[in-house]
């Protein structure tokens, strides 16, 4: 036993055991610096959701170090537990092998029986675990900088938006028939009306010349026709850009159901199932079936405004609406691109880990063609998701019926976090000194006049009323209104300025998502 297991720390020098530990919290230390650094980068950067991700990265970590603790602790107790012999035979990831001679499984050789899962599989599994996880975040971390690298094309055409020849050729006053303009003639084809020959023609579109210039122009201007006034000056691509950040602290994440879903990947990799003829496909084909979901709605948003009028005015219209997704639910893509990318992400580690732990050739790969697939349909579904998919995922999911909240920047989203503060402040102070019992039918009338650009900081011009109702009647049967004004009354000067250029006049927040 003592030559298996090795020396204690009661035959091992102390100088030895103060250098490994300082070591390790050397290692630890500087990790946990690193990650400060990257946390106070992004503040800086005003990067909340980036800010949110890191800490769900950290949070990850943490997940893994109560894990890895638990399987240490409960080592022994995993590995007294005793099955029988017939059931320890069954779904064998490899032919049946020499067992170990530990004390554990000696015991339960006495027993006619076998351990659970012996002291050195525990070990391994906390590799296992452990690598699964850093490749998860890995390939999170390239897939969505592949995205944001194609997508910087985009910036040029949010530039073109505001030259004078683009605000020409998009005038309103000028008509035009659908097939006559650059988004007709891309989309209306032989093939666009018939569902049979628009899926696989939406399925090859995706390789070529995905999320064009013609899709975004057209696609923005609908956008902002639905949710504001036309001729805003707004900025889509950043608009875009925050509302991805957003996403990605979504996908880094390592949720419950996907802990689940890494569970059967694990079972399925019994020989029985020869799931490398299977398995690694499935993050491909789901992949090639949401870019051409994707690349369907944009046509089918062309179909809708085609049968509606054959006529543009301006810029072609396309109008946005949930039920062009699947299930009315367009977040619905991004939970699937969430797993796709942790599916071949487990397909990646658990090559990684067999290599690193069993050698190049061992019997979890026996076969040149098992590697050959594992290998190229990790690579394949890599670069497809980052520079095919997720940009076109980025622009066509903006398309629902709902807004994103990523279209306030972060002085806007503050601004009016401030402003709901004071004002139930102020209404909290006029409620104590009513002079009698108040029942409040209150509604709250709210024209927020903001200058809208990326970098600047919003101006309020706020003027909130409330109609308070006494329960019992008054001798004049008049209602009682209060109106609230702001204490700091330094933007009242240009309110009616702002309401002109760049307002929110008529703005929805109940279309917020």
């Amino acid at each position: 036993m003592a030559d298996e297991e090795g020396v204690s720390l009661e035959e091992t020098p102390t100088w030895a055991v103060a250098t490994v530990c300082f070591v390790l919290i050397l290692i630890s230390i500087l990790i946990e610096h690193l990650l400060h650094l990257l946390g106070k980068h992004f503040q800086k950067k005003r990067r909340k959701s980036l800010i949110q991700a890191l800490d769900k990265i950290k949070s990850e970590l943490m997940l893994l170090g109560f894990i890895s603790l638990l399987l240490t602790v409960g080592e022994k107790h995993i590995a007294n537990i005793c099955i029988p012999k017939s059931a320890a035979k069954t779904f064998l990831p490899c032919e049946s092998l020499s067992s170990s001679d530990t004390e554990e499984s000696t015991r339960c050789q006495q027993q006619g029986k076998v351990s659970l899962l012996s002291r050195e599989g525990v070990r391994q599994l906390q590799y296992l675990i452990f690598v699964l996880a850093s490749f998860h975040c890995l390939s999170c971390i390239l897939t969505f900088s592949l995205g944001m690298a194609k997508m910087r094309r985009w910036e040029s055409w949010e530039a073109e938006t505001r030259t004078f020849e683009y605000q020409f050729s998009n005038d309103p006053r000028r008509f035009q028939l659908t097939h006559q303009t650059t988004f007709g003639r891309r989309h209306l084809r032989f093939w666009t009306e018939q569902p049979f020959l628009r899926w696989p023609a939406c399925f090859l579109r995706q390789f070529f010349n995905s999320a064009s210039k013609v899709d975004y122009l057209t696609l923005r201007h609908g956008f902002i026709m639905a949710h504001f006034e036309e001729g805003i000056n707004f900025d889509f691509q950043k608009f875009i850009e925050r509302a991805l950040e957003k996403d990605f602290g979504v996908v880094v994440g390592i949720s419950f159901w996907i802990w689940l879903f890494s569970m059967f990947f694990i079972f399925f990799n019994a020989e029985v199932f020869n799931n490398y003829l299977w398995l690694p496909f499935i993050p491909l084909v789901m992949l090639l079936l949401v870019g051409t979901k994707l690349q369907s709605i944009i046509t089918k948003m062309f179909l809708d405004s085609h049968d509606k009028s054959p006529v543009v005015r301006g810029t072609f219209l396309v109008r946005p609406s949930d039920h062009l997704f699947w299930f009315g639910w367009p977040k619905l893509l991004l939970h699937l691109i969430h797993f796709i990318l942790f599916q071949n992400s487990f397909q990646l580690a658990f090559f990684a880990w067999t290599w690193y732990k069993f050698g190049f050739r061992s019997c979890f790969h026996k076969k040149t063609e098992d590697i050959v697939i594992r290998l190229v349909m990790g690579f394949l579904v890599q670069v497809l998701c980052g520079y095919v998919t997720l940009p076109l995922y980025a622009l066509v999911t903006q398309m629902g019926t709902s807004m994103n909240k990523a279209v306030f920047t972060e002085n806007v989203t503050k601004g009016l976090k401030r402003w709901r503060v004071k004002a139930r402040k102020n209404l909290a102070h006029k409620n104590n000194y009513s002079p009698s019992r108040l029942s409040l039918d209150a509604s709250l009338s709210l024209d927020t006049s903001t200058s809208f650009s990326i970098d600047a900081s919003p101006s309020f011009s706020l003027d909130a009323s409330y109609s308070v109702k006494f329960d019992r009647p008054m001798e004049d049967e008049a209602v009682v209104a209060i109106d609230i004004a702001e204490q700091d009354r330094s933007h009242e000067g240009t309110a009616d300025e702002h309401e002109k250029v760049n307002s929110f006049d008529g703005f929805d927040t109940n279309k917020m998502t």
